[in-house]
């Protein structure tokens, strides 16, 4: 039996989940085992409530433009249980539709305005026939950390004044093809449109985000042995 254990919210994982991004929570599993840690997974989706209290760790994935319209007509009414889960510097990975969703809004392949919830500052255009696609690799500069994956996306988005990119890009697109960013951070939100899915290949990712939700939920705990875990590349 695990020494800790750790809740997460899978937001709309039965319309969300797109090129396997589920295998981010599968990832997330495998090395929170490693750190002597179950966790749990819940899907949250339309029409249910949202409680932050009940979480310690959440996932938002991508879909199509039709499942994603779907959950813009629904996540307003979870907007304030995600505003506190944000504040409260609890760990939640957002890719490409969720990430898109979770800013003021983004323009649709159809070129319709789809509203966010607004809770980062961050907005998405859309591309006129083109789409992002292939290998990407980014660096974050605050950590040196060098994060390996796949993008494919219509979507140019743009950080607000508060946010901070996920890396810079060292090849490929990113966000929107000009600004050399990738991805988004608030606080203890990560952002990116690597599918893939991210976390397979970039494991300090998932070990970053474990870590801080044990010592949210384990204050007093020694994490000497999860800190420690060393993690192998993959890519």
């Amino acid at each position: 039996m695990a020494t800790y254990t750790l809740h997460l919210a899978h937001l709309y994982g039965d319309l969300l989940n797109t090129y396997g991004d589920v295998g981010n929570i599968l990832a997330l599993q495998y090395y929170a085992k490693k750190m002597d840690t179950e966790l749990t997974v819940d899907v949250i989706s339309m029409e249910e409530s949202f409680n932050p209290d009940d979480f310690d760790i959440a996932f938002f994935g991508g879909g199509q433009d039709y499942e994603q319209m779907i959950v813009s007509r629904d996540i307003p009414n979870k907007k304030n249980g995600i505003e506190q889960f944000i504040s409260e510097n609890k760990p939640m990975l957002a890719i490409c539709g969720g990430y898109q969703l979770l800013g003021h809004y983004y323009i649709g392949a159809d070129g319709e305005k789809i509203p966010g919830i607004g809770v980062l500052d961050h907005y998405t255009l859309s591309q006129n026939n083109n789409r992002f696609i292939g290998n990407i690799t980014i660096k974050n500069e605050d950590t040196g950390e060098t994060y390996h994956g796949f993008e494919n996306h219509n979507g140019r988005t743009f950080l607000g004044t508060d946010e901070k990119a996920l890396g810079t890009v060292i090849s490929g697109h990113g966000n929107n093809g000009d600004d050399h960013t990738e991805g988004a951070i608030y606080k203890e939100v990560f952002c990116s449109y690597f599918h893939g899915p991210i976390l397979t290949r970039n494991g300090e990712l998932a070990k970053r985000m474990l870590l801080k939700a044990l010592k949210n939920k384990y204050p007093d705990a020694d994490l000497t042995k999860q800190t420690n875990l060393q993690i192998q590349p993959t890519f």
